[in-house]
């Protein structure tokens, strides 16, 4: 892959879904990007650009190649501090907030493979506070793949490896080859779908939602991508809606209008009441 072909590529991808690749990750894209050359059946990476702009099969493709340079390392129950803080201090206010409709909205954006939206589902479960209520939790990725993993529900060892035994036995069926799958019960409180993070259109999709868990995901973006991310958010959110970010990722600098608000355990972000404290 030569310096020009790395740039073609690296901008082609950035203007379709923000991922920034950066300058010292030239031979991690040429790694990555080498298999979809051979199945593809092209000669180098100046060909592959031109299959990516002009090929009728273009857009496929470019779901292929972002997915090739994306990573989905995830498991259940990740981050227990800040889920701790989560069940414990926003679980009360959510029940207040919402108790006359009973209805309660969560979106894990950048879901992978559905662990984080299976372990929002069990944490509701657990509190007993949402039993009678219309709860959906709603785990988008821009990766096909991982969604379908998704949707099949069934897990590793690896994707446990932080599940306490309770709840293993809770929440999951076993299966064959040291397996298992969330119960049919969790899964009915989930649904998953495709979503690109920066395209504002499809984003409209996307109901009003309580709370947005986007957890590790804008480490993939640069600031500009950043900030379309979370006016997205941001426009799903209902007013008072929490947005809980992974611990390595803040709010500075990205004027993204949202109230820090500290909890005794953690700290989440905040869209801003209507006048008058109405939330809806």
């Amino acid at each position: 892959m030569t310096v020009e072909q790395f740039r073609l590529l690296r901008d082609h991808v950035y203007s379709h879904c923000g991922i920034l690749v950066h300058d010292d990750m030239k031979f991690v894209m040429e790694r990555r990007l080498w298999p979809r050359l051979e199945a593809l059946h092209l000669a180098d990476f100046g060909a592959y650009h031109r299959f990516l702009r002009y090929d009728v099969q273009r857009h496929a493709e470019l779901e292929a190649a972002v997915e090739s340079l994306t990573t989905h390392e995830t498991y259940f129950f990740r981050e227990p501090v800040q889920l701790r803080a989560f069940t414990d201090e926003l679980f009360p206010l959510l029940e207040k907030r919402n108790g006359r409709l009973k209805r309660l909205r969560l979106w894990s954006a950048g879901c992978s493979s559905g662990e984080e939206a299976y372990t929002l589902a069990m944490l509701l479960k657990e509190s007993r506070r949402f039993d009678e209520w219309d709860v959906e939790v709603y785990g988008t990725d821009i990766s096909r793949r991982v969604l379908a993993t998704a949707r099949r529900a069934e897990y590793g060892p690896s994707a446990l490896r932080a599940t306490a035994p309770e709840l293993l036995e809770r929440y999951f069926v076993p299966l064959p080859g040291n397996r298992v799958r969330v119960r049919d019960d969790v899964r009915a409180w989930v649904s998953f779908g495709h979503q690109n993070l920066l395209d504002e259109a499809s984003s409209q999709l996307v109901a009003r939602m309580d709370v947005v868990f986007c957890r590790n995901v804008m480490i993939y973006f640069d600031q500009s991508a950043r900030r379309r991310v979370l006016r997205i958010i941001r426009d799903r959110l209902n007013p008072g809606g929490y947005l809980l970010l992974g611990h390595s990722e803040n709010l500075l600098n990205l004027g993204a209008d949202f109230e820090l608000v500290h909890l005794r355990g953690d700290l989440v972000y905040r869209k801003p009441e209507l006048p008058g404290g109405e939330g809806r």
